[in-house]
């Protein structure tokens, strides 16, 4: 086998790691070179850019070919008028901003602008105001933080939701569009706002306490929760990232970035990386599907990023796209420094192409990396930067941040504590509660193993969430997350995801999600298919039942050894928590939905893959 090319230079982390095993057979493992010194608030940061780089481009959107742009200094002042706005609003922390639609300069600056002032912003799926049809979640949300103004960029597609859901005193601010029946402020006129005293004043008031932002867990555990956000995780949090991706305090990130800030990875890890560090933060307004990955595609053949996150499926479909690009492959990957792959195991072939990919084209291979972490810990918790030689290492933990693993069955259960940890949820003290132990340790509800048994320096392997684990008829446990992972990657890039079924039964079953671009390539003039055509095409199947039959002679038994499977070709649907908006997928409420798919998953319905064998 010929010799990997060398990582492209990066300067990173040196962690030291300390490690205590505890006579309750609980394990503590924490790094022992201290975190360094955080702000009270990220506005200090905002301001220290505006006054060192003020012609800098803070964050740009598409504008027909070109970019609309705003600088530092336009952000510092754009936040002393807004904030002004939202104050003479009535808004507090009892009255927040509630932002119901997607990524957009307007966003970014109406949610920094309440932040400045001391008022919580809060950014919700879009999709609960435009894809649900009882608004379901939506009225959950809003019930929880009762939001005293609601920012939307274009308030038609929402005047639905916003009728039914919210009262006629919450006013709406919109960049454009009408709501019938109701005043709408417009964004023009609130940017206009002359700056006042009291935003200063307001602004300085705040600190590491005060709450800077709601987010919701994604659903995928249960109704969405209000989690704190306060500005001390943002800040301690943001210090934590700038240890581990140490180059940045050298070089400003450039960031083209796709993923919902409703959700913590985007919303607060990879948005705050450019403001902390006076970066540019591109905004991509395309997504890892097929109709929207030409917009990706389209930036990225512009501007080239130095630091690079997205989803496993965004890989993908970004690899597909520069096997048959090479200028897009040369852009790409002519400054990036580090790719981060998260909200999804990666296939170990993807990982792959990706390091021959970049070889190819540089003569380097870039780290790879992943972390884990959650809402609850802002997101940066453990990350691994030492270079792997296939997916799925989380790492070590950041600076400040003390794991816990405590024995849980087979497994060890992970639980942290430090500043970038949230105090609980937004008026809900039982929840908050619960979430901590005797100790004050978050229960994450995950597992870790040990890379390597007694060596945490060398990382920790998510090993499934335990509320989703379950056992066998013979009373076999079923690590639910590990399995899945393992799956994915023996499908070979034919499924996007999947679920494992079996509770109670003698062996293990899945239910797959279809990665329709991968299929396509199995038969001839696949694209002009429809999915019922190909998705029961015979090639199909047999390629699926070839691929299950090596994943079951790899298994070491019966709880990793799946041998039947089923093809899902009604998509899963967010309103009934299937998937989230980012698309993580909720093991549980697909089984709970789809008790038909399982039950023929058993009996031999039509459409049963079985391991080695055609559909029957």
């Amino acid at each position: 086998m010929a010799a990997k090319a060398p990582i492209r230079e990066v300067t990173i982390w040196e962690p030291r790691i300390g490690f205590e095993e505890r006579p309750d057979g609980s394990m503590l493992v924490w790094r022992e070179d201290a975190l360094g010194a955080y702000p009270d608030r990220l506005s200090d940061r905002i301001l220290h850019w505006a006054e060192a780089a003020p012609d800098r481009t803070w964050m740009a959107e598409r504008d027909g070919d070109g970019w609309a742009e705003m600088t530092y200094a336009g952000l510092a002042d754009a936040m002393a008028r807004v904030g002004t706005a939202l104050l003479g609003l009535g808004l507090s922390p009892e009255r927040p901003l509630m932002i119901l639609s997607g990524n957009s300069l307007a966003h970014a600056v109406a949610a920094l602008s309440a932040q400045y002032v001391g008022v919580p912003s809060a950014a919700v799926a879009p999709a609960y105001a435009l894809v649900s049809k009882d608004y379901a979640k939506l009225k959950d949300i809003a019930g929880q933080i009762t939001p005293g103004a609601l920012f939307v960029e274009d308030a038609g597609p929402f005047a639905k939701a916003i009728a039914a859901v919210f009262g006629a005193d919450v006013p709406v601010i919109a960049a454009r569009g009408e709501i019938p029946g109701r005043q709408v402020l417009r964004w023009a006129d609130v940017m206009a706002t002359e700056a006042g005293p009291e935003a200063e004043e307001a602004r300085t008031a705040t600190g590491p306490d005060t709450v800077a932002k709601f987010l919701f867990t994604s659903g995928t555990t249960g109704s969405p929760k209000a989690v704190i956000q306060t500005q001390r995780m943002l800040c301690a949090n943001m210090e934590q990232v700038l240890d581990c991706y140490a180059w940045l305090r050298d070089e400003p990130p450039v960031l083209v970035d796709w993923a919902p800030w409703n959700h913590v990875a985007s919303g607060t890890k990879v948005f705050n990386i450019a403001l902390y560090n006076g970066g540019t933060f591109y905004i991509d307004a395309g997504k890892p599907t097929p109709d929207d990955m030409a917009e990706t595609i389209r930036n990225l053949r512009e501007i080239a990023p130095t630091w690079y996150f997205n989803v496993p499926a965004g890989f993908e479909m970004l690899i597909e796209a520069m096997e048959e690009d090479s200028a897009l492959r040369e852009k790409f990957f002519s400054r990036v420094k580090m790719l981060l792959y998260a909200g999804a195991g990666m296939a170990a072939h993807t990982w792959r192409r990706l390091e021959e990919l970049a070889e190819e084209t540089i003569g380097a291979r870039v780290l790879m990396c992943a972390g884990l972490g959650s809402t609850e810990t802002a997101p940066f918790a453990i990350f691994c930067t030492e270079p792997q030689p296939g997916p799925g290492n989380c790492g070590v933990p950041a600076q400040g941040v003390t794991l816990k693993l405590v024995p849980s069955g087979d497994k060890l259960e992970a639980r942290f504590k430090g500043p970038n940890v949230t105090p609980g949820y937004w008026r809900a003290e039982k929840l908050s509660a619960e979430a901590f132990d005797e100790e004050g340790f978050y229960r994450m509800g995950d597992a870790l193993r040990f890379a390597e048994p007694g060596r945490p320096e060398k990382g920790f392997f998510f090993d499934g969430r335990i509320a989703e684990n379950f056992k066998l008829q013979t009373g076999t446990w079923v690590a639910v997350g590990a399995l899945r992972a393992k799956l994915i990657d023996a499908m070979d890039g034919l499924i996007r995801d999947c679920v494992i079924a079996g509770e109670g039964q003698e062996e293990l079953g899945a239910l797959l999600v279809p990665f329709r671009p991968g299929l396509e390539r199995l038969v001839e003039g696949g694209a002009k298919l429809s999915d019922e055509e190909l998705f029961a095409h015979p090639s199909v199947h047999a390629a699926l039942a070839d691929k299950l039959a090596a994943h079951a002679r790899a298994a070491t038994g019966s709880a990793s050894r799946v041998v039947r499977a089923l093809l899902l070709t009604e998509p899963l649907k967010l309103d009934a928590g299937e998937v989230t908006d980012k698309g993580s997928v909720n093991q549980r409420a697909v089984l709970n939905r789809r008790e038909g798919a399982v039950a023929a998953l058993y009996e031999g319905g039509p459409g049963v893959i079985h391991a080695g064998e055609r559909a029957r």
